[in-house]
């Protein structure tokens, strides 16, 4: 009998052991990317407003309307920009206006990019990932105060700043807004879609490619969470950078 309760004892906790889910990263959990040398945020799924703000006087027709997006999936996603020295360490090359290991890669276009994280194993973020994580929880039109959280036009000399260097967001997410211009997964539309949406990749076509968060030329008002702007995918200016994206 005792055979008998200690086999079905057993059974159980092995049953309890194949069927367990695992513990869910909590927001904010970090890992190093061994490609690239660059710290990567876990960022949870979740349910947010995306496009105008509540109150933001600041937002144009392409931020509206405003629609409940949910991220079904957590996923990773960069720290920070990606650095001149990670991208000459993965790439080979730095095509960077504006030279310096820990500033942020700019003069990239869209295919650069792309390529760039598709590289080191990740992928660029799509747009609606992109907002997600700037928000970080929060509605406002920036996760913080403008000049501790972003480089712009008010507070800038004029060339990018070393990445890391301003207040992270609630998930621990540096430059989110300002410094360079981030390039995004989808197609560039005037407005968006009307209604919820469920993990939106954006339009299936388009000219113009998506790219997020304001640079240091950027007057405020370019500089908040639901900007948007519309991008040459093939143009090289030296406001264009990157930060990636994974599962």
């Amino acid at each position: 009998m005792k055979g008998v309760l200690s086999f079905a004892i057993g059974l159980s906790l092995l049953l309890a052991f194949l069927t367990a889910q695992p513990s869910p990263k909590p927001p904010g959990a970090v890992r190093v990317n061994p490609k690239d040398g660059l710290t990567y945020v876990w960022i949870p799924p979740g349910t947010f407003q995306m496009g105008c703000s509540p109150g933001d006087g600041d937002c144009s027709v392409q931020e509206k309307p405003p629609h409940q997006v949910t991220i079904t999936k957590g996923f990773w996603m960069g720290q920070t920009e990606v650095t001149q020295e990670a991208y000459r360490r993965v790439m080979g090359t730095n095509p960077s206006f504006d030279e310096g290991p820990k500033l942020p890669v700019e003069s990239i276009n869209w295919s650069d990019a792309k390529s760039y994280c598709e590289a080191v194993g990740m992928r660029l973020p799509t747009e609606a990932e992109w907002e997600y994580s700037a928000r970080a929880g929060s509605t406002e039109s920036r996760y913080g105060d403008l000049d501790a959280v972003a480089w712009y036009n008010g507070n800038s000399p004029g060339r990018p700043q070393e990445v890391g260097g301003k207040q992270a967001n609630a998930w621990g997410l540096h430059d989110m807004l300002g410094n360079v211009r981030e390039w995004v997964a989808d197609w560039y539309s005037d407005h968006y879609a009307p209604g919820n949406a469920t993990d939106p990749v954006g339009q299936n076509n388009g000219t113009h490619r998506v790219n997020r968060g304001g640079s240091r030329f950027d007057a405020p008002k370019g500089v908040r969470a639901s900007d948007r702007f519309r991008g040459d995918p093939e143009g090289h200016g030296p406001l264009n950078g990157v930060r990636c994206a994974g599962n």
